[in-house]
């Protein structure tokens, strides 16, 4: 169906938007499901071409744990992120879920245990239903209705000439950016994934749009293992925790507390400031 091709499209065009998708498969994959104890970056560096991009870093996220990743652009903060869907794989070092490699498991088993909510959603020619359920195409139209709800978007897709029948046109432009970003997040709760990947938007949303955003966003970061690129100090008061990346590595790493009396980038962005 049109529908089902959608749902490819998305795919490469996710992997379209990364790179041509050359990253090998194992000959004999492991299985990974939900991630038990934690996420491990191990001695990581990465490179594009011959421009390095982190160097040596190690860090353990428990399952569960909010965490912000701030710092200036170019810092590493998301090429980082790229590395847990296995986007890129690294120069050197490894990630292990549970002390599996990412190498050791297929990118498909991988990336079904992931959910990306992107700074800018890409949105489809098609109806905001289907658009949802790019999250899972089984999905019924009553989970799609509650993904929406639990996203805060079920009130102005309703109010759209045909509610969740209606067309978003060439990608999404006739809905605004907040609401286009709770579509992101509509597809996300009905993704349902254990680990989360946020690329907060930069650009200023109406103050509306950015309280219901915020809400939903920290409805659907609980429970769940989440990685947050963060550019405003807003998004941050839902983190447990927070790395602070400069020049390709951690340079901080704590909770609000612990970073607001020392650390020069998080105080900048206490200021107000939308950073990298």
């Amino acid at each position: 169906s049109l529908f089902r091709q959608g749902g490819a499209a998305v795919e490469r065009m996710e992997y379209i938007l990364h790179q041509p998708d050359s990253l090998p498969d194992p000959e004999t994959p492991k299985p990974l499901t939900a991630p038990q104890r934690s996420i491990r970056f191990e001695n990581l560096s990465f490179a594009y071409d011959e421009e390095s991009v982190l160097h040596d870093v190690n860090v353990e996220i428990p399952v569960g744990q909010v965490v912000a990743l701030i710092g200036p652009s170019g810092a590493g903060k998301s090429t980082f992120a790229s590395l847990i869907p296995r986007f890129y794989d690294p120069r050197g070092g490894r990630i292990t879920i549970d002390g599996t490699d990412l190498r050791e498991v297929t990118k498909k088993n991988l990336r079904s245990t992931i959910a990306v909510v992107p700074q800018m959603p890409s949105l489809f020619a098609g109806t905001i239903a289907e658009n949802i359920r790019l999250g899972r195409l089984d999905a019924t139209d009553e989970q799609v209705i509650d993904a929406a709800r639990r996203a805060h978007a079920d009130k102005f897709i309703r109010e759209q000439p045909e509610g969740y029948q209606t067309q978003v046109g060439e990608r999404g432009d006739q809905l605004s950016g907040g609401q286009r970003q709770r579509i992101a997040i509509a597809r996300a709760f009905l993704r349902d994934a254990p680990i989360l990947i946020l690329d907060e938007a930069t650009s200023a949303l109406d103050p509306e749009s950015e309280a219901m955003v915020q809400q939903a966003l920290a409805e659907l970061v609980k429970g769940r293992t989440t990685f947050i690129i963060a550019h405003r100090f807003s998004t941050i008061t839902v983190a447990d925790r927070i790395l602070v990346f400069e020049n390709g590595r951690i340079s901080a790493d704590g909770s609000h507390e612990q970073l607001r009396g020392n650390n020069a980038i998080y105080q900048s962005m206490l200021g107000g400031q939308v950073i990298g």
